[in-house]
């Protein structure tokens, strides 16, 4: 439906052409990227899937071997253990754009480059299943870290989905439709203005005709 606040003229006209042109072209550019954003969602969706089986399978292993250390340790010497540990994990954190999303990139190093520092005691009073324990978690690290990442990404991308879904649908649905209404109502408007004219203008030559013969007449 045309709007009431249009002025059929052929500035307005040139206007609404030039309108209709910039969202026709805006359309298709969100639609493409609406596709493209889709398709990377579905990739990180099932590399988020593979990842999370991952996570799951080396904390269940953790969890199965502290159980068994727990039942061969004494509960005291299983605390002071763990009280202190002696490696550290230091977090970076920076963004990639994938499709105009900025998506989080997480990345650790550890204090020291000993892979024995994850032990924090000695392996006289405690167990080997200890041991695997705190080796399970060390070992599921950097999947953590990458399924975290994962997680983020996809609740971006899926935000930014759903708003390009709205501005295609937007665009689709209400301003091309409307813009082209209006172009067609202009248009009506401009030949209906100019029929009006040209029966006026003959109007007006027959009346100066008539007045000629008339004057002859004399």
């Amino acid at each position: 439906m045309a709007s009431s606040q249009v002025n059929p003229t052929r500035m307005e006209l040139q206007k609404q052409k030039k309108k209709l042109s910039t969202a026709v072209r805006g359309h298709k550019l969100l639609k493409d990227k609406r596709d493209e954003l889709m398709r990377q969602f579905m990739e990180m969706v099932r590399e988020n899937m593979e990842v999370r089986q991952q996570v799951e399978e080396g904390i269940k292993a953790a969890n199965v071997n502290f159980v068994i250390a727990q039942a061969g340790m004494s509960e005291a010497i299983l605390e002071e253990a763990l009280m202190s540990p002696k490696q550290e994990v230091m977090l970076k954190t920076s963004t990639r754009n994938v499709m105009s999303v900025d998506i989080p990139v997480y990345e650790y190093k550890t204090k020291t480059a000993d892979d024995n520092d994850i032990y924090s005691y000695g392996f006289a009073y405690t167990s080997g299943d200890m041991d695997a324990a705190v080796k399970s978690l060390a070992d599921v690290l950097p999947a953590m870290l990458k399924l975290a990442e994962l997680e983020k990404s996809c609740q971006l991308m899926a935000s930014e989905i759903e708003k390009t879904r709205r501005r295609v649908n937007a665009l689709e649905h209400v301003i091309i439709p409307e813009t082209e209404a209006n172009i067609k109502y202009i248009t009506m408007k401009l030949d209906e203005n100019e029929r009006s004219t040209q029966i006026r203008l003959m109007k007006v030559k027959d009346m100066m005709l008539e007045e000629a013969h008339h004057y002859s007449e004399k």
